[in-house]
């Protein structure tokens, strides 16, 4: 009887246990249900907030990530200038390369980015050091000075390849901070800052004269043929090198000591490409940036293809050879020229683009070696400059909205002539002012002595390949 009872009592506390287990649940349960279940006014203050902020989210890694592929694109430069150069200076060309990133970062952070990207007409108000006057649509302000700044640095280094091998390395320090810090911020300011070309409020110059504005994507114009001009009017003012030219005028060839690293530069740059052109978009979350990095990757890639075709089989037509050098600086020259209307022409109008860039480079090179006798060892003036100018006004043909091949007249081609045009003045016209001056007050060049015995040994104590 007594072992009954204990079992009785036993299985009654186990019943509440598990009553009370059961109310428990319960009491959670309906908690649970009642916070998985908000009032509609939480789901529009709330949802809309987490869907904003993944998206900005993503939009500000694809930024950085661009940012990176951009970055790369500098130690492209360095091997492809060095490959197409003599071994005496290679040394020198890798720190220069080396130091107008350093220098280019210091001081667009310092000054430059204010003057694009601030309030003003001609020029954006400086703000030293500070970004908070910047604002975005949740892109943050450093990494979008981290991804404006690699732009920045791009046209700095295309001055490099042009002026190798005779000019002095403290002078290129100077002309870089000209660069970095004015140049390329003012016509940057006129263009991706707001300014006066880009601007397409009603009662502007732009929509006065041509109802539309200039369009200039990723840079050809802004950075490249930014780049390309200073590199012409550095390279004239600097003057051939010695050997270059012989007693009758005549254009001697100098041969670069390496065009296997000189191909591995290009490789590295066409890669880099794919973070510059796509990665001006900015933007990555939605369906419609999607499809339109994709289409900057497509129309990238077929313009770099069809301008080392082009070229390739130019020379192979016009010097009896298929040129490597030349098959290069083609794929350059497509990828130059369709920076500025990636975002805007169709796959055929990317292979037209390219090819005609890819053609024309390679009178360029012969023109301004042969005809001006300026002496630009890597024809950075030519891919850069010529083919950035070049590809800015096929926009105006090959826009698929408002080119003249698609019906919309000469207006769009009006505004490419007038941005390409006016840039180029600028760029040139400043560069040339700062080379003369440095040239005038400090000699922008080596002795005869250091040229010919290479710059690595006496401008900076060290060779970059020892047997």
């Amino acid at each position: 009887m007594g072992f009954a009872l204990l079992a009785l009592c036993f299985a009654t506390e186990l019943y509440a246990q598990d009553s009370t287990a059961v109310e428990e649940a319960t009491i959670i349960v309906g908690t649970s249900v009642a916070m998985a279940e908000p009032t509609a006014e939480a789901v529009v203050d709330e949802a809309p907030t987490n869907i904003v902020d993944l998206a900005n989210g993503l939009n500000t890694v694809w930024m950085l990530l661009a940012a990176m592929l951009v970055f790369f694109m500098q130690p492209g430069f360095a091997l492809v200038e060095a490959g197409f150069t003599r071994v005496k200076s290679t040394a020198n060309i890798m720190m220069k390369n080396l130091c107008d990133f350093m220098f280019g970062s210091l001081f667009y952070w310092f000054i430059g980015f204010g003057f694009m990207f601030g309030v003003g007409s001609f020029i954006g108000a400086p703000h030293f050091f500070e970004l908070g006057f910047y604002e975005s649509d949740g892109l943050p302000a450093e990494g979008f000075l981290v991804f404006q700044t690699v732009f920045c640095a791009t046209a700095a280094t295309i001055v490099s390849g042009a002026m190798a091998e005779r000019t002095k390395f403290s002078m290129y320090l100077i002309y870089t901070i000209f660069i970095t810090a004015i140049i390329y911020p003012v016509s940057g300011h006129w263009t991706w800052g707001g300014g006066w070309l880009m601007s397409g409020e009603e009662g502007t110059l732009m929509m006065n004269w041509f109802g539309t504005t200039f369009r200039d994507f990723a840079g050809s114009t802004i950075v490249h043929s930014v780049g390309g001009w200073i590199a012409l009017v550095g390279a004239a003012v600097l003057g051939p090198r010695i050997g270059k030219y012989g007693k009758d005028g005549k254009s001697k060839a100098i041969p670069g000591h390496n065009l296997t690293i000189a191909a591995l530069g290009v490789f590295i740059l066409w890669f880099g490409w794919f973070g510059f052109n796509p990665g001006s978009q900015l933007a990555a979350a939605s369906e419609a940036d999607q499809i339109a990095i994709s289409h900057i990757f497509l129309t990238t890639n077929l313009a770099a293809c069809a301008g080392g075709f082009a070229a390739l089989f130019l020379s192979w037509i016009k010097y009896g050879k298929p040129s490597l050098s030349f098959s290069l600086n083609g794929v350059l020259a497509g990828l130059v020229g369709i920076t500025a209307g990636c975002d805007c022409v169709s796959g055929g109008g990317a292979v037209a683009i390219g090819a005609i860039c890819g053609v024309v480079m390679i009178f360029s090179v012969d023109f301004i070696d042969k005809v001006l006798k300026i002496d630009d060892p890597v024809g950075a003036s030519s891919v850069h400059g010529v083919c950035g100018c070049l590809g800015t006004l096929l926009v105006g043909l090959f826009a698929t909205d408002e080119g003249l091949f698609y019906g919309g007249g000469f207006n769009l081609l009006g505004a490419q002539a007038l941005g390409a045009v006016v840039i180029g003045l600028w760029a040139a016209t400043v560069g040339f002012i700062v080379f003369k001056s440095l040239d005038m007050i400090f000699g922008l060049r080596v002795n005869a002595r250091i040229e010919e015995e290479g710059l690595d040994i006496y401008e900076h104590g060290e060779s970059a390949y020892n047997s």
